[in-house]
């Protein structure tokens, strides 16, 4: 039996492959791309909500370029904390004396540059060794005497606060030479011809964008290689515009004002490198490792003692790091300085992906937890919202994150 009329309507293209798309085929693939990887785009998303909430809020104050170079700086050092914090937290420890570390090296490199007129890179070097130390002196308790991270970092938040009551006497000290601070206030020079913008901070932001785009491409290159799952092409590619268009504004945004901080710069190499280590190398897959399952660590051949303690050797070269930004962006060392840090630094590595069970979380994710924290303060500080509610709401924000996190697991594992 024959029919007159033949459905003619073209075959839908498959995900992935181009072509035309069934009206809203795109906005699926998008949102099928964000279910299967809730994690990685969930605080990315969020972020960005609460920008433009806030810029809304604030009647745009929140993104004029003044604002977003001010959000860098007085984020920086939470940011830098947040590195190291991450990796504790991946490998399945906590730091809570991070905050007294850094005020510790603050008052060191005050007393070295100030009180005896030591020169300033000479005496951040020798803050930067101090914190080495120290973080090693926690690992080797922590790795080698079997004591709980959560107590020996306790008592090193104790030890190193008493340390800066007793090197600053209770009193503030400085100002700090110009050269040192330039890391906490400074910012590119200007070069080139006079275009409105800082040259610098333009061609920086290009050399960014084109290194994004690079290494997304290479890495889905390497996930086809080992044929592994990939997200649709439709969606890849929209991830790539959404990449360099947020580096596209916050350059132009920089660029409008003083040009790129310092600091930011900085900060750019330590998420580059942070997160090639723990991409790429064996150190890096030994901390998920140990974090994720530490007897089959073990079994495997892991030296988990020997990653652990340099898990904190590192976190403290990060928090003398720290402290010399704090020190500098303040120009002096206060005894009150670093109070609550290591909250902070916690608080955004779990807003950011850390799981309470160790084993998940990167370095990018810390840095966008950081971010979450930084505008949730900036903006309602702009709105002229009370410390006191101000402690509520970021509370709220991080118990917001953890459920999320709890309630994604049970949702994967369903």
């Amino acid at each position: 039996m024959s029919t007159d009329v033949m459905d003619k309507s073209p075959a839908p293209a498959p995900p992935g492959k181009g072509g035309a798309t069934a009206e809203g085929g795109l906005l699926r693939l998008v949102l099928d791309g964000m279910r299967r990887n809730m994690r990685q785009y969930g605080m990315l998303l969020a972020l960005g909500l609460l920008v433009v909430v806030f810029a809304i809020w604030t009647d745009g104050d929140l993104i004029l370029p003044r604002n977003v170079s001010n959000l860098v700086l007085q984020n920086s050092y939470i940011l830098i904390l947040a590195i190291g914090m991450m990796l504790v937290i991946i490998a399945g420890h906590i730091d809570l004396s991070v905050g007294s570390l850094t005020a510790f090296v603050g008052s060191t490199a005050a007393v070295l540059m100030v009180s005896h007129d030591v020169a300033w890179p000479i005496a951040s070097i020798i803050c930067l060794v101090m914190g080495a130390a120290a973080g090693a002196i926690q690992g080797w308790l922590i790795a080698y005497g079997g004591i709980p991270s959560f107590i020996v970092t306790l008592a090193g938040m104790l030890v190193w606060r008493g340390l800066t009551e007793i090197l600053l006497k209770g009193q503030t000290l400085g100002p700090f030479p110009e050269g040192l601070g330039k890391l906490g206030n400074g910012f590119l020079p200007e070069v080139g011809p006079n275009t409105n913008y800082h040259n610098l901070t333009l061609l920086l932001g290009i050399v960014l964008a084109a290194a994004v785009v690079i290494q997304e491409l290479r890495d889905r290159r390497r996930q086809q290689e080992f044929a592994l799952e990939l997200p649709p092409f439709n969606l890849f590619v929209l991830k790539l515009i959404a990449i360099i268009a947020a580096i596209a504004v916050v350059t132009m945004l920089l660029a409008s004002y003083k040009g790129a901080p310092i600091v930011l710069l900085i900060l750019g190499v330590l998420v580059v490198g942070y997160g090639y280590l723990m991409r790429n190398s064996i150190f890096g897959r030994h901390i998920y490792a140990i974090g994720g399952n530490l007897p089959a660590a073990k079994l495997s051949g892991v030296k988990d003692k020997k990653v652990s303690f340099y898990v904190f050797l590192n976190m403290g070269v990060l928090a003398a790091l720290a402290g010399l930004v704090v020190a500098a962006r303040l120009n002096a060392a206060s005894p009150k300085a670093g109070l609550n840090f290591e909250l902070e630094a916690i608080a955004a590595s779990f807003i950011g992906g850390a799981s309470m069970s160790g084993g998940v979380g990167t370095v990018l994710g810390a840095i966008i937890g950081g971010l979450v924290l930084g505008v949730l303060n900036n903006g309602m500080n702009l709105l002229g919202v009370g410390s006191d509610w101000q402690s509520v709401i970021k509370g709220l924000a991080l118990l917001a994150a953890v459920g999320f996190d709890v309630w994604n697991k049970r949702r994967v594992g369903s």
